[in-house]
């Protein structure tokens, strides 16, 4: 029988970590209000007890998102993190150590110097007659000239060598590391090890004060058939943890982490009667704030085995995916590439930003090229000459992409001169989004005045009728044909049974007309008034249109394809009946 002995562990071993200098950064998710950091450390550990101590973390870093994770023949027993308080690194350096070693000798010299002048002053002052021969007067007076000079030569010589070593000392120190107070935060891991071996642990934690921004350089082509839209989407960001990010792989995400978001609950809605007295004192007991579901700083043990076996552990991620890697990557040549659309889904999308990236917590912007895209859009010229007669083109773009389009701001560049600056709307794949391109000149239009013609109708009860008649010109001075001029004017609404509105020219009915509970809603009417030019009530090509909100508002536009130096008439008549016929109408 045989009888099994454990193992012979040594003492607990304490490993002292600085969080800068003795790791790397593998991996930074940006999302818009805070950054997920990614640290890799790699150590040795004896057999036993680890305690593992690794200083100079961010103060910002959010404890109850810190995690760890592992590889090696190891098992993570406990993490505990809090704020350094006594210890403090040093901020020198042998240099600067052997500068001020020499300035202090320096110091006592000349100080040394002083003295001796002064004890000569003093010793000639004690001389008088009863003790000095007036033959040897000649020579004391020869030695304290000489002595004084040297002594005098000694004094500057050593306070000139005193000015040039503090400049010495002022450039050491600018070269030594300062010790950061932003970087006080420690974290202990307990790590057990059945053998002596080489580890690596990662910390993953969440950081506030780091976030990004997309905006967009949008260059139009005018002469293109086709992709004549060039779209930079670009992400300005912005970190000022208190730790430099220093060549790491950058992932952007457009979702935001939220905590602790619950659906609202309705209170009851009560109505009384208002007698005339005050009302009554209400206590509401408002109901308990849900708090946040967080992951526990001090896991259960996580399982670090052999890099040629499977990684297990008894806590969850908190995402089924992540672009990080145990390994550094290798850094890619300096060469523009796109970047790769790691996930995507119905409501986030992430962004690996190519190569390795460089952000120092300083809180400025710092702008990186997300993607270079080629999208097709539809141009139009809009006009509402009531209004303005000038033509404002706009290019309907649609993102044919995979890349989820964040809301930004965005310059805009026609032919390449710049246009204006717009805003771009959150647009997803295959959505379609406006973009103004300015006003183009060379769609000259003309509103011209209005007509009108007054008669009377009717025996006992008159009533008035009046008839406009409105005419628009539109004149294309381009060497090419304008495929879409869209026009927009309107009519008059009545908001009074004793006046009618009826539009004549062109003919369109109103949607809710031909509405009936037994037939099927008809399709939006769209009315041929001459070769390229169609008439509809406004609205009807736009995606959110409903049916029975078109012509409500009175409102129509044409759609014209004008020829190239050609001219197109609109006309726009309407009709106001009102009885009785003295009736003032306002707003005629």
């Amino acid at each position: 029988m045989t009888t099994d002995h454990p193992p012979a562990f040594e003492a607990t071993s304490t490993i002292e970590l600085q969080s800068i200098a003795d790791s790397k950064i593998t991996g930074v998710s940006l999302y818009p209000s805070r950054a997920e950091v990614t640290r890799l450390y790699k150590f040795a550990v004896k057999t036993g007890q680890n305690q593992v101590q690794i200083s100079g973390l961010p103060n910002l870093l959010e404890v109850e998102s810190l995690r760890v994770e592992g590889r090696g023949a190891a098992t993570i027993h406990d993490v505990t993190v809090s704020r350094a308080k006594e210890e403090h690194v040093q901020t020198s350096s042998p240099e600067l150590t052997a500068l001020l070693s020499k300035r202090e000798r320096i110091a006592d010299a000349r100080s040394r110097c002083k003295k001796s002048l002064a004890a000569l002053e003093q010793y000639l002052n004690s001389l008088t007659i009863q003790h000095l021969d007036v033959s040897k007067l000649e020579s004391v007076m020869d030695n304290y000239d000489s002595t004084g000079e040297k002594l005098e030569s000694k004094k500057s010589d050593l306070t000139e060598q005193l000015r040039s070593i503090d400049a010495d000392i002022a450039r050491a120190r600018i070269d030594v590391p300062k010790e950061n107070e932003r970087l006080r935060m420690k974290a202990v891991v307990g790590v057990f090890a059945q053998t002596a071996g080489d580890v690596e642990i990662a910390l993953i934690y969440a950081v506030p004060w780091a976030t990004w921004t997309a905006f967009y350089d949008i260059r139009v082509d005018m002469s293109a058939k086709e992709d004549s839209i060039t779209l930079n989407y670009r992400a300005a960001i912005t970190q000022n943890t208190g730790e430099s990010w220093e060549d790491v792989p950058l992932m952007l995400e457009t979702s935001t982490p939220t905590f602790g978001i619950g659906i609202p609950r309705l209170t009851p809605w009560n109505l009384e009667i208002d007698h005339g007295l005050p009302p009554p004192t209400i206590h509401i007991k408002r109901p308990a704030m849900m708090m946040p579901v967080m992951m526990q700083a001090a896991p259960a043990p996580i399982i670090i085995q052999d890099s040629h076996r499977s990684r297990s552990h008894s806590r969850s991620r908190s995402r089924s995916r992540s672009p990080r890697a145990y390994h550094a990557p290798v850094a890619p040549a300096m060469e523009f590439r796109g970047v790769y659309v790691a996930s995507k889904g119905n409501v986030s999308a992430s962004f690996r930003v190519p190569g390795l990236v460089s952000i120092p917590s300083d809180g400025e912007a710092h702008n990186f090229t997300i993607v270079k895209l080629n999208l097709q859009a539809a141009m139009s010229w809009v006009c509402v000459p009531k209004l303005d007669t000038k033509a404002h083109i706009n290019a309907k773009i649609t993102n044919a992409s995979e890349y989820t389009l964040l809301g930004g701001k965005a310059s805009v560049y026609v032919d390449g001169s710049f246009i204006s600056r717009t805003e771009v709307p959150p647009v997803s794949p295959k959505e379609s989004f406006d973009c103004p391109l300015g006003v183009d000149p060379s769609i000259r239009i003309t509103y011209h005045p209005v007509t009108k013609k007054l008669s009377r109708s009717g025996f006992y009860t008159k009533s008035a009728n009046y008839v406009f008649s409105q005419r628009i010109t539109v004149f294309n001075t381009k060497t090419i044909v304008a495929e879409r001029v869209k026009i927009i004017d309107q009519i008059p609404m009545s908001q009074n049974s004793q006046i009618e509105v009826k539009l004549t020219n062109p003919a369109l009915t109103l949607p809710s007309q031909s509405l009936t509970s037994s037939t099927k809603p008809p399709a939006p009417q769209v009315l041929n008034i001459a070769r390229g030019v169609t008439a509809q009530w406004d609205g009807v090509d736009e995606p959110d249109c409903e049916l029975e909100s078109l012509g409500v508002d009175r409102k129509l536009n044409w759609l014209c394809s004008v020829p190239s130096q050609g001219k197109i008439n609109l006309a726009l008549e309407w009709e106001v009946t009102v009885s009785p016929a003295r009736a003032k109408i306002i707003g005629l």
